[in-house]
Parts: C-alpha cells; sequence; structure tokens
C-alpha cells in the first residue's frame, strides 16, 4: 500500500494537465473561482477512475471509429489550451475570459485528460496488495487517492493565486506562461503517445 501511496503523490504532482490548469486558473481568477473548477476537477478525476475501474474507458478507446477520435479530439484541444497559455503575454492565465472556468470546465477538462486516463489504468491494474477482497482494495485505492489528489491540487492553486500577488515583470510572466504551455505539451506527448 506504501508503494501504491508514493506512486500517487508522485504521478500527480508532476505538472499534468489538472495542475497546471489549477495554478493557471488560481493566477487568473483567484482563490474561490479556483476552488469551483477545482471542485470540477475533482469530480471528473473520479468520474475517469470509475470508467477506468468499470472497463467502460477500454471499450470506448478500443473503438477503431471512437477511440481515436476522442483521443486527437482530446489532443487538439489540449494543444489549443497549450498555444493559449504559451501566447497569454504577460498575462499568467490560460484563457482571457470575462468569467473562469468553473465546475463543469473541471469537470470536462478531466473528462478529456489522457494522462487521468492513463494514470488510472495504472493505479487500478497494478499496485495490488488485497487481491483476495478486490472490491475492498478498489475502494481503498479510491479514498487513497483522493487523500492525496485533494491537498497536491490545493497546493498547486495556491501557487497559482501567490503567482498574481507576486507582480512580476512582463518578460517573466510570459517566460513562466511558455514554461507552462511546454509542460501542457510534454504532458499532452507522453500521455497520448505512449512507448
Amino acid at each position: 500500500m506504501l508503494a501504491f501511496a508514493t506512486a500517487i503523490f508522485f504521478l500527480i504532482i508532476t505538472p499534468g494537465i489538472g495542475v497546471l490548469t489549477t495554478a493557471g486558473v488560481g493566477a487568473g481568477y483567484g482563490f474561490l473561482p479556483g476552488i469551483r473548477f477545482l471542485a470540477g476537477l475533482f469530480i471528473g478525476t473520479n468520474a475517469v477512475a470509475v470508467l477506468v475501474v468499470t472497463g467502460i474507458a477500454a471499450i470506448v478507446l478500443a473503438n477503431p471509429v471512437l477511440g481515436p477520435v476522442l483521443l486527437y479530439g482530446s489532443v487538439a484541444y489540449l494543444l489549443y489550451l497549450a498555444f493559449r497559455i504559451g501566447w497569454a503575454g504577460s498575462k499568467i492565465a490560460f484563457v482571457e475570459r470575462q468569467s473562469a472556468p468553473g465546475v463543469v470546465g473541471g469537470f470536462l477538462l478531466q473528462l478529456i485528460n489522457p494522462k487521468a486516463y492513463a494514470v488510472n489504468t495504472t493505479f487500478f491494474s497494478g499496485f495490488h496488495f488485497m487481491a483476495d477482497n478486490q472490491s475492498m482494495e478498489i475502494a481503498l485505492k479510491l479514498l487513497i487517492i483522493n487523500l492525496i489528489w485533494i491537498p497536491v491540487h490545493l497546493i498547486w492553486l495556491w501557487a497559482g493565486v501567490s503567482l498574481k500577488r507576486l507582480d512580476l515583470s512582463d518578460r517573466t510572466q510570459s517566460l513562466i506562461n511558455k514554461g507552462m504551455a511546454l509542460s501542457m505539451l510534454i504532458v499532452v506527448a507522453l500521455a497520448a503517445f505512449p512507448g
């Protein structure tokens, strides 16, 4: 179980679509809108876990037509987000909108996040510690994942909100945007096109 918790920590804390957008929403809109977005990500993360555990994700993604359409549609949207981040100029934010993406935005983002499927598949297909009671193992894994997921994402939100308060130079803010965009591109490439 300790190996499982360690793997969760390192897979969740590394820059991925969820944590980067959480930081971006915090930087662009503040703490409370970030919490609403984070609530949507949380619901979406658990929905992806259920889709993986039940095998629905495998069935849909294995469909020769639907699987590639969903994969490339997700990748295209995430590339669009990376572009918007990288070219947001001196403002540290993901999209220039009047209102922050809320619960629905967070939920939908997580549903199309290739890293979420890859990570959940790793979590639930490996690290077996209760082979005699698979249902209990799944329940404990969900609990452990969420106990680590919540504080990690709150830290990323805090980091984004803190960036906004630092009053950084335009050049520094632009470099941070480009670094976040590059991180997103790397994560998308690794998650969508493994091996």
